[in-house]
């Protein structure tokens, strides 16, 4: 008995290891087949989708597409929801209400809900659970409950170039400036300048560009050294494997997270 009895355990394992192979590569086709690019568009009819573009499956909650225009080559993660209006159905008018420029990020789990104009400038990158509004209740009447009263909107901007790391909120009105690195948790609201990095809630400038000085105050971390023109894959998996097996003269690149005092970042 001892000896069938592993026999029959060698094969519920051998089983296990056939179904789990099978189950994984049957989700990375049910993924590629469910992913939304301008080519294969599903049943999402956005505004415009542009090549390159591709919002991962699943999908989170979409709707408004119509008033949704998106940008070449973005990358729209897994469980993302970008909605115009309050509730699918609506006449939005002629105009666009969200508007992502060319290869924005937006990372897994992350909410764009949009009721007055969004718009996300080109290359802006966002890590996980970022959450964008125009949209937000009001409570002015105290006999009402918040959720029945009628939310307040406005226009937001976020310029071309910025980064807002995991779990940053962008509340309506804000406006963000070009190059603008928001940091982990923080909650915007208002006017941010360009080329700075704001933390907290709400967020305030913490760092920022001067021409003549740098950054200010300065940063902690040595410039990560650029790529040279020209440089080969090959050429770059040879300078990894050398940093690798031993120390490489001068700076070596980070791994792109921004410092911020008194704050996390992630992205």
């Amino acid at each position: 008995m001892p000896e069938n009895g592993n026999v029959f355990s060698s094969l519920r394992l051998w089983w296990r290891g056939v179904l789990s192979r099978a189950v994984h590569r049957g989700w990375d086709w049910v993924r590629d087949v469910g992913a939304v690019t301008a080519r294969h568009p599903g049943k999402l009819r956005f505004r415009r989708i542009g090549e390159g573009t591709r919002l991962a499956f699943p999908q989170g909650t979409v709707f408004g597409e119509r008033w949704i225009e998106l940008g070449d080559c973005c990358v729209i993660a897994e469980q993302v929801t970008l909605t115009a209006g309050m509730m699918p159905g609506l006449d939005l008018g002629p105009d666009p209400i969200v508007t992502l420029g060319d290869g924005v990020v937006l990372g897994r789990g992350s909410h764009v809900v949009a009721d007055a104009r969004v718009t996300i400038g080109a290359n802006t990158y966002c890590g996980p659970y970022v959450y964008i509004t125009s949209t937000n209740h009001s409570y002015d009447d105290p006999d009402q409950p918040i959720g029945r009263q009628w939310p307040r909107v406005a226009p937001v901007e976020i310029g071309p170039g910025s980064w807002l790391a995991a779990g940053a909120v962008v509340l309506p009105g804000a406006r963000i400036g070009r190059n603008v690195v928001v940091a982990a948790g923080a909650i915007v609201r208002g006017e941010v300048p360009d080329h700075c990095v704001v933390a907290g809630a709400p967020a305030r400038v913490v760092r920022s560009w001067d021409p003549e000085h740098g950054w200010r105050p300065p940063l902690r971390t040595p410039a990560p050294v650029p790529i040279p023109d020209g440089a080969t894959p090959e050429q770059l998996l040879a300078l990894l494997e050398l940093e690798r097996s031993g120390p490489v003269p001068g700076p070596v690149p980070g791994p792109g997270a921004a410092e911020v005092e008194g704050a996390p970042t992630g992205g």
